[in-house]
């Protein structure tokens, strides 16, 4: 059984990916010499997204088979696993599959289709089941080791990560663990260049940071959502890693909730610099369900619509 206490948890399975735009064929891109390299870029830090951690999932091969890309995927956890799924389940995984396609590849949007099978079981059916889920990819073991081409590729990202860390004057920092690769927008100590643009609602916006106009609307409009939001910026800003958020909230709770999703962003802000963008921003209004806030930051109509 999975719950063996000295056997090691390990299980497999296959994620389907297909552009649903006519102009992005996914595996004629990842086909190419040139933009493999950004394809598996993409997938490796959204796969990160997915389970909070680098090597939390492994890539053992892409197959090309028109117009899916399929990744077999290998997990040596069940808390691994079980994260991934519930990223997978919410959806967090294929928006941040299209985030980082988006980035790599330089273009407007990515959007995608996906579905997740063990052997023969389509777990899309599944998903509220997690333990069923788990079951399935335990019992689906996998079959090879990482193919010669990803650890290859491995190599590559790895490698130009130390290179662009050393330029960026972090080198003190374990480069080789990408960690800093492991969020959807870039975070301190990322050496991926902030996007100039992003995609909201279809629409196409410049990145910017955060302006003092912005961080008054938030901390008056958040609410009580203020610590979601947090969490959901933490995990691309070390300075609201745990327990930075629940201190906060003891103490400014005298102050109430503006000064405390006030002071929140302000950490953020303050520890970012730059990299405190709108997108990540916005991108966690999302996340936590605030479309009406993130459309008043982005002027799609006024703050007396965004009660």
């Amino acid at each position: 059984k999975m719950a063996g206490s000295s056997v090691p948890w390990i299980g497999s399975a296959y994620l389907f990916l297909q552009s649903t735009c006519k102009t992005i064929a996914l595996p004629a891109l990842y086909e190419s010499s040139q933009k493999k390299p950004c394809v598996f870029k993409a997938l490796k830090l959204a796969l990160a997204d997915s389970t909070g951690c680098v090597n939390g999932v492994d890539m053992l091969k892409v197959h090309c088979s028109h117009p899916h890309l399929i990744v077999q995927l290998r997990f040596c956890k069940q808390e691994n696993c079980r994260q991934f799924l519930r990223s997978y389940r919410d959806g967090a995984l294929q928006r941040s599959l299209q985030s980082h396609l988006q980035l790599s590849l330089a273009t407007t949007t990515v959007p995608l289709k996906v579905e997740l099978k063990a052997g023969s079981e389509h777990l899309d059916k599944v998903l509220k089941d997690e333990d069923h889920c788990l079951e399935c990819i335990y019992r689906e073991k996998p079959d090879r080791l990482p193919d010669e081409e990803i650890m290859e590729l491995e190599k590559g990202l790895k490698s130009l990560m130390l290179h662009q860390n050393t330029n960026n004057n972090v080198a003190g920092k374990d480069c080789s663990s990408l960690k800093s690769l492991c969020q959807p927008y870039p975070p301190q100590g990322s050496s991926l260049p902030t996007q100039l643009t992003f995609i909201f609602q279809e629409q196409q916006f410049d990145n910017r940071t955060i302006t003092p106009d912005d961080h008054q609307k938030f901390a008056k409009s958040v609410s009580k959502k203020w610590k979601q939001v947090g969490r959901s910026l933490q995990k691309s800003c070390r300075a609201l890693r745990d327990p930075a958020i629940d201190n906060l909230a003891l103490e400014y709770d005298r102050e109430g909730l503006y000064e405390q999703a006030y002071q929140m962003l302000l950490r953020f802000i303050q520890s970012e610099g730059k990299r405190a963008t709108i997108a990540r921003l916005i991108a966690a209004l999302e996340e936590n369900g605030l479309v009406s806030l993130a459309e008043e930051l982005l002027g799609l109509h006024s703050s007396e619509d965004c009660s």
